[in-house]
C-alpha cells in the first residue's frame, strides 16, 4: 500500500533534521539541511524557509525537490517528492511554523540563529520508504479514540458552563494523562482572555488575562490555529506574572492582576482555539514539564475535543438564554451580619473591585458585582435571576452571544478563593443568592483604575 503523509507526521516533528535535494534550472544539485518539515494537509508540507542561499534560489528557479525525513522512533526514512508552490510570511501557518521553529531553536542553542522569513508550501507528489532496519517502538500508553468517545460523553451530559469545563479538564487528565490544562475565554470588547477553569496548579489563577496576539495562548487565539511546542522556548512562554499579593489598597490602588496558572518551567504546550463558525470563543490549553510530551495525535485528539467543546458551550447559552427565569420580583429581607465591615471599593473608570484592599475582579464581571452589591445594600436584595442582569440597561453588557454564565462563573469562582464573607449560590436554573456574612461598607471611586 502506498505510504500516506499522515503515517509519517511523527517524522515532522523537527525532532531529527530533514535533507533536502534541489536541483538549479542548468541541473547543478545541492544538498542541505532544514530543521523543520511542516504537516499542512494529507497532500501538502511546509518547509521553514531561514536563508536566501542556494537552495531559495534553485526552489525559485527549478520547483521540484527531494526531502528525506526520519522517523525518530523507528529510524526508518522516508523520501518525498515535491513542487514548491507558494511562500506565506504571515497568517496562521506561518505563526505556527514560527513557534515550532523558535521550540527547536531553543533546544539546539541556535535561538539566535533560526529566524523563519517565510512557509514555502509544496505538494506532495511521491513518498517512498528507503530500505533499512527498524526499530522495535513501545505501544501507545492511551487509547485515544477511547478518551474521545468518553469525554464527548460527559461534555454531552453537562448542564452548564462550570460542569462542562471543570469535567472536562478532570477528564483530561484521567483519559490521557494531561495533568495541567486550562480553559481561557475571550472577550472581544477588551480583546484579551480570560482563564475561566484550571486543573493542576498550585494557584487557580480564574480571572488571570492574556492579551491576544501575546505568547502560545495569544498566537494561537489571534490566528485561530492551533500551536504545539515540544520545547521551551522565551519568546513563545505565555506571560506569568510572579509579583506578590496585594496586602494593602493604599500601596497601588490600581493593580488588577492575577497570576496566569501555569508551570514554571514547561517544555511542551499545546494551545487549541475554541471556536464556532467564524467567532472565536477561547482557548483549550495544556503543559508539561517534559519535552516532546504532546505530538501530532495529542494535537488532534485535543482539537476534536476543542471543537465539542466549543459547540457544547453554545449550546449551553442557548439553553440558558431560552430557558432563562423571570426576574425575581420579592424583596428578600435579611437581617444585618454580626461581623466587621466588609470594605468594597469600586472604580467604574474599568469597573475594577477590590475587597478589603485585595483585587476581587474587573470589567463585565466586576459591573455585575456591584449591581447585586447595590441592590443588597439600598433594598436588602439577596434573590436574583440571569435574566434580569441581561435586561439590565444600566450594565451595559455586551450583545446576547456573550456568555453572561461565563461571567457569573468567574465572579462566583473569584468569591469562594477570596472567602471575604461574601459568595454566590445556585438556587435555580437562572437563579443565583447573593450570601453576606459581613456588613458592607461600599466606596466607590473617582480615579480611574
Amino acid at each position: 500500500m502506498p505510504v500516506t503523509l499522515a503515517a509519517i507526521r511523527p517524522c515532522l516533528e523537527g525532532i531529527i533534521p530533514a535533507a533536502l535535494a534541489s536541483c538549479s534550472a542548468d541541473g547543478i544539485p545541492n544538498v542541505t539541511y532544514v530543521s523543520h518539515v511542516h504537516y499542512v494537509d494529507a497532500d501538502h508540507v511546509a518547509l521553514s524557509y531561514q536563508f536566501f542561499n542556494k537552495t531559495r534560489e534553485n526552489v525559485l528557479s527549478n520547483p521540484r525537490v527531494t526531502v528525506q525525513v526520519i522517523h525518530p522512533d523507528t529510524g526508518v526514512n522516508y523520501r518525498l517528492a515535491l513542487s514548491y508552490l507558494r511562500t506565506e510570511s504571515e497568517g496562521p501557518l506561518f505563526e505556527s511554523m514560527k513557534a515550532r521553529l523558535a521550540g527547536i531553536a531553543s533546544h539546539s542553542g541556535m535561538a539566535k540563529v533560526f529566524r523563519l522569513l517565510g512557509s514555502d508550501v509544496y505538494r506532495v507528489l511521491d513518498i517512498e520508504t528507503v530500505p533499512g532496519a527498524v526499530l522495535p517502538v513501545d505501544p501507545a500508553p492511551c487509547c485515544r479514540l477511547e478518551a474521545l468517545r468518553l469525554l464527548g460523553v460527559r461534555m454531552q451530559a453537562a448542564t452548564d458552563l462550570s460542569d462542562l469545563t471543570a469535567d472536562l479538564l478532570a477528564g483530561l487528565e484521567r483519559s490521557l494523562d494531561i495533568r495541567h490544562s486550562m480553559v481561557l475565554l475571550f472577550d472581544p470588547d477588551r480583546l484579551v482572555l480570560y482563564t475561566l477553569a484550571s486543573r493542576g496548579y498550585s494557584q487557580s489563577g480564574v480571572g488571570a488575562e492574556i492579551a491576544l496576539g501575546d505568547g502560545v495562548i495569544g498566537v494561537a487565539a489571534q490566528q485561530r490555529v492551533p500551536i504545539r511546542i515540544g520545547h521551551y522556548t522565551q519568546d513563545y512562554a505565555y506571560s506569568q506574572a510572579v509579583r506578590a499579593g496585594l496586602s494593602s489598597i493604599d500601596r497601588n490602588p490600581l493593580e488588577t492582576e492575577i497570576p496566569l496558572p501555569g508551570l514554571p518551567h514547561a517544555q511542551s504546550q499545546i494551545a487549541v482555539p475554541l471556536c464556532q463558525r467564524d467567532k472565536l470563543l477561547g482557548i483549550l490549553f495544556t503543559e508539561s514539564e517534559l519535552e516532546l510530551r504532546f505530538d501530532a495525535n495529542d494535537e488532534d485528539t485535543l482539537v476534536i475535543l476543542a471543537q465539542q467543546l466549543a459547540q457544547a458551550m453554545v449550546l449551553l447559552q442557548m439553553n440558558s438564554e431560552e430557558d432563562m427565569a423571570e426576574p425575581v420580583s420579592a424583596v428578600h429581607a435579611v437581617s444585618a451580619p454580626r461581623a466587621p465591615p466588609l470594605n468594597i471599593r469600586h472604580f467604574p473608570a474599568n469597573d475594577s473591585v477590590f475587597l478589603d484592599g485585595h483585587y476581587l475582579i474587573k470589567g463585565v464581571a466586576g459591573a455585575i458585582f456591584m449591581r447585586l452589591i447595590r441592590d443588597y445594600v439600598l433594598h436588602k436584595r439577596v434573590d436574583f435571576s440571569n435574566k434580569e442582569l441581561r435586561l439590565d440597561p444600566e450594565l451595559g453588557l455586551p450583545d446576547i452571544t456573550d456568555n453572561l454564565e461565563a461571567r457569573l462563573i468567574l465572579l462566583h469562582r473569584r468569591l469562594d478563593e477570596q472567602q471575604r464573607g461574601v459568595h454566590l449560590e445556585k438556587t435555580g436554573r437562572g437563579r443565583f443568592r447573593l450570601v453576606v456574612m459581613r456588613p458592607i461598607l461600599l466606596q466607590q471611586m473617582a480615579e480611574s483604575a
